[in-house]
Parts: C-alpha cells; sequence; structure tokens
C-alpha cells in the first residue's frame, strides 16, 4: 500500500513538473487542433513544401519513363530513322525536363528563357540528324538551315528575356517614383 502510494506521488510530481516545462498552447478554434498559430502555419507550409517536392519527383520520374518508351521504340528501327528516333526522344526528354523546373520556378523569367534555349538546342539536334540522310548540295544547305533556325530561335529566347527584364525594371521604375538612367535629360 505504501509502495503505490509512494508511485502515485512520484508520478504526480513528474507530470507536475513537465507541464511546467512545457509552454502553453492555445486551442486554435479555426482547426480544432491545439498547436500554435505560427506552428500551424509552419506545419501547413511544410506540408505544401514536401507536396510540390513530391509532385516534382512524380513529375520527373514519368518524364524519364516516358523518355526510356520512347527509345523502346526507337530498337525496332535501323539507319538514320534509329538515329532520328533517339535523338527526338532525347530531345523530348531535354524540353520536358526544362518545363518541370520552370514549371517548379514560378515566374521567373530565366526559367522561361532556358526553356526556350533548351528547345532551341534540342530542336537543332533533331534537323541535324535528319540532315545525315542527304547527301552533297542538299545536306550542306540542311544544316545550314537547321543552324539558322536554332540562331533564329536563341535570338528570340534573347529578346523575350530582354523584354521580361526592362518591363521588369519598367515597372519597378514607376512603383518607385524614380527615373531611371536612361530617360534622364540633361
Amino acid at each position: 500500500m505504501k509502495m503505490t502510494t509512494l508511485y502515485a506521488a512520484l508520478s504526480g510530481a513528474f507530470l507536475l513538473g513537465a507541464a511546467t516545462l512545457c509552454p502553453a498552447q492555445a486551442a486554435n478554434t479555426t482547426t480544432g487542433d491545439n498547436t500554435t498559430p505560427s506552428a500551424t502555419t509552419t506545419n501547413h507550409a511544410m506540408r505544401a513544401n514536401a507536396s510540390a517536392k513530391d509532385e516534382y519527383k512524380a513529375e520527373k520520374d514519368k518524364i524519364k519513363a516516358d523518355y526510356k518508351e520512347a527509345k523502346a521504340k526507337c530498337k525496332s528501327m535501323s539507319g538514320n530513322a534509329k538515329d532520328v528516333c533517339e535523338k527526338q526522344a532525347k530531345a523530348d526528354e531535354k524540353i520536358a525536363m526544362a518545363e518541370a523546373d520552370a514549371k517548379r520556378k514560378g515566374n521567373d523569367p530565366s526559367s522561361d528563357y532556358k526553356v526556350a534555349e533548351t528547345k532551341a538546342k534540342a530542336n537543332y539536334d533533331v534537323a541535324k540528324e535528319k540532315c545525315e540522310d542527304m547527301k552533297g548540295k542538299e545536306k550542306s544547305a540542311c544544316k545550314k538551315q537547321a543552324k539558322a533556325d536554332e540562331d533564329k530561335a536563341l535570338a528570340d529566347a534573347k529578346s523575350m528575356r530582354k523584354n521580361v527584364a526592362s518591363n521588369a525594371r519598367t515597372r519597378t521604375t514607376k512603383s518607385t517614383g524614380t527615373t531611371s538612367p536612361a530617360t534622364t535629360s540633361k
């Protein structure tokens, strides 16, 4: 009997000591949980971040699976048709990865540029491989056209990036009420 009383007293003292060491927690009436609002916000942000990472990983895994499937379809082909098929599969994978990265980063002009640059280079690789079926002047003209198309696509991407950057500077200048060095007159 004395031992149970002693155990009860020790248990009570332990619980009382633990209760005083823990900070008070307010009940959140909107969610019904007993965490502090800042902890709740942090938990939601962490869950959203983890969800976004999981979604991004799943998208990358799907892209890789699609690439393997497309490349497997190329195995039944032969010669340059097989090479073109493999280049196209690789190009599609690169473009999809760049788009997934851009999607993850949100409204970032450099991401849009990276996607456009990746598309230009990937399409150039495919076009150049298609030229391998040709001979002589036709092959040379095909490669020149492929390079010209790549150069134009890269130039368009760069101008798009510059336009976005200048528009962002203009918005910043208008919102702050300052004039940019280019618009000041002497």
